[in-house]
């Protein structure tokens, strides 16, 4: 039976699966319950070490916290990156919970309220200006608090990225300002008591095409290098976004890390330094440090047969795990990577379907998919869960309980 290469990074105690040597059944006794998310340290910690021998010394990690913004991870994360991304209020002060300077905190993000304008101003976190409404509104209320905002101007770049599971950039955005428009809001910030920082630009993510990635690197700095000659003081942060993809699919391969740390270094050398040479250039990056660090795991209820069709019924599903329901950006529905926990590493001995406890057929976990016998209180897991799982998901649908998640 060929593994998926991030099945194979979680460990095996006498035929059960363990996330940081734990086996999963015992981590549902230290849960309190099933469905729980269960991160490997380990693993993320080993991430970020791959991500630091591969990407020039020169750039810099920030880690976006809407990937997985459970506490204990970013916590944990604070003593591995450089910065953090973070996308509401509620974020922000997980970050500033951590030992992480707030100037190495930013903020992005369409529609900002006042209040949270308020709260970031007052942190002192760099806000990542996504309108010129948005720039007033700063201006306004720094001038209100006494506060010199923090700020960098996010760019809805006039380049659209192939191969990205979601692109948020090019053509009518509600994410940055449009490239063309950014001039005139740059000579509008001249004339305003800001203290400007730089650029972000961010044109998609999930992407898995290394040369898709490189390209839009090339590109976004060919931008940013245009857009400096504009700016009222010298660029002294670059985000050149992610988009770093993680493979769920069996299809999927794996990105070709160094080849975008390749491309990286020939730009920082060629193009950036000589233009910028007080930027810090970040890349920052959520799924890609955290996806393939987490499972979610879920216990099986009642398993039943229908017309010939064999279903396992599970307590979980797209309540906690809407992603790998499909619902989530999939056109068409493909099986992320699954077992049993309970019977790890044994050969499938039958097809089932795996369904989770919702009342809608939507509710579909693992479709027609080879695993070995599974009954009424086995464990099954799913892996790739440790991004946009929990959080993404609507988990007050059907008002079933939340699940638990541990940091292993």
């Amino acid at each position: 039976m060929t593994e998926h290469p991030t099945v194979a990074a979680f460990g095996r105690t006498d035929g059960r699966l363990t996330v940081g040597g734990v086996p999963a059944d015992r981590l549902a006794e230290r849960a309190g319950s099933t469905p729980y998310f269960a991160y490997d340290r380990a693993l993320l910690t080993d991430r970020i070490r791959l991500l630091r021998a591969t990407l020039p010394d020169e750039i810099q990690l920030s880690y976006a916290v809407k990937a997985n913004p459970m506490p204990a991870v970013v916590q944990h994360l604070s003593g591995l990156v450089d910065s953090f991304d973070v996308a509401s209020a509620a974020e922000m002060h997980v970050a500033l919970d951590t030992p992480t300077s707030a100037q190495r905190i930013s903020f992005a993000g369409p529609g900002k309220t006042d209040a949270e304008l308020r709260q970031a101003v007052a942190a002192g976190v760099t806000i990542e200006m996504e309108s010129e409404t948005e720039a007033e509104r700063v201006a306004a209320i720094g001038e209100l608090l006494g506060i010199r905002p923090r700020v960098a101007v996010r760019v809805n770049p006039d380049f659209a990225v192939k191969g990205s599971g979601m692109r948020m950039s090019g053509g009518p955005q509600q994410f940055g300002v449009d490239a063309e428009r950014v001039p005139a809001l740059l000579k509008q910030l001249g004339d305003t008591d800001l203290e400007f920082l730089g650029f972000h630009v961010f044109a998609g993510s999930q992407n898995l095409r290394a040369e898709s990635l490189c390209e839009a690197q090339r590109l976004t700095v060919d931008l940013v290098l245009r857009l400096a000659d504009e700016a009222p003081a010298p660029v002294r942060y670059l985000n050149l976004g992610g988009g770093f993809g993680i493979p769920y699919l069996e299809r999927d391969q794996p990105l070709d890390l160094p080849a975008v740390g390749a491309n990286l270094a020939e730009l920082m050398s060629e193009r950036v330094r000589p233009r910028l040479p007080e930027a810090r250039v970040v890349v920052e990056l959520g799924r890609y440090i955290v996806g393939e660090c987490g499972v979610y795991v879920t216990r099986v209820v009642d398993r039943k047969q229908s017309r010939g069709k064999t279903f396992l019924v599970v307590d979980g599903g797209l309540h906690h795990q809407l992603a790998a329901s499909g619902n989530f950006g999939q056109v068409i529905r493909r099986n992320y990577p699954l077992a049993v926990a309970t019977h790890f590493g044994e050969e499938p001995t039958e097809t089932v379907t795996v369904v989770g406890s919702l009342c809608t057929p939507l509710d579909l976990l693992g479709d027609s998919v080879n695993l070995p016998r599974a009954d009424v209180g086995d464990l099954i897991v799913l892996f790739q869960a440790g991004a946009y799982g929990l959080t993404a998901s609507p988990s007050a649908f059907l008002s079933h309980p939340p699940a638990a998640e541990i940091l292993v």
